[in-house]
């Protein structure tokens, strides 16, 4: 904590006096052009990487960076989805895999996750990701395709949102699949870009 409070401190001293008039616009006015759907990990930060100012990106992080296929009924994750495109009316929607994902890589090595079986139930999120790599051999390069496989299964999934599907259909938002390698900084578009391509590699 000590270092969470020198760094608030440090925003309040040093960063947020250059920022001022931006933060008292922000204070009345929120118009992210962009909902970014990244990984828990705290490794992977889509403000940093995107190097965005605040109000930009409208942010949802889940373990493995999943986006349930739509059921109706109270959802945090779809709450956030539908406010951002309904409400908050993004026009780019970013699904954002990484490198050395813990969740990819305990399914793709077959990590027993007993311990944490509410873990090992939302990662069934990603069955039809683990499907798509059966035939790919075991180590580094099957993590390396289940995490792009996982960022297409995600984006068709998030097409089965109404809110998203609308958009879609009436040409008012365009979806993103990119990987971020944490070792070198480079961020992979896996070529999803547009509201009509095909959502499977």
């Amino acid at each position: 904590m000590q270092n969470l409070t020198e760094g608030v401190a440090q925003f309040q001293r040093d960063v947020f006096p250059a920022k001022a008039d931006l933060f008292t616009h922000l204070a009345t006015h929120h118009k992210p052009h962009t909902l970014f759907i990244g990984c828990s990990d705290a490794r992977v930060v889509p403000e940093l990487i995107t190097q965005g100012e605040p109000g930009e990106l409208f942010v949802i992080r889940t373990a493995g960076n999943l986006v349930p296929a739509y059921t109706p009924g109270a959802n945090g994750v779809t709450a956030s989805i539908e406010y951002a495109v309904a409400v908050l009316g993004v026009t780019d929607i970013v699904v954002c895999g990484h490198s050395a994902c813990g969740a990819m890589t305990a399914l793709a090595e077959g990590h027993d996750l007993s311990g944490a079986p509410v873990v090992a139930d939302w990662l069934r999120h990603a069955d039809a990701a683990v499907a798509r790599i059966a035939d790919v051999a075991a180590g580094a390069e099957k993590v390396g395709a289940l995490v792009r496989q996982n960022v297409y299964a995600q984006l068709t999934n998030l097409t089965t949102h109404p809110s998203v599907a609308r958009a879609l259909a009436e040409k008012k938002v365009t979806l993103h699949g990119w990987v971020f390698d944490i070792a070198t900084g480079r961020v992979e578009d896996l070529g999803v870009t547009g509201t009509g391509s095909p959502l499977a590699a």
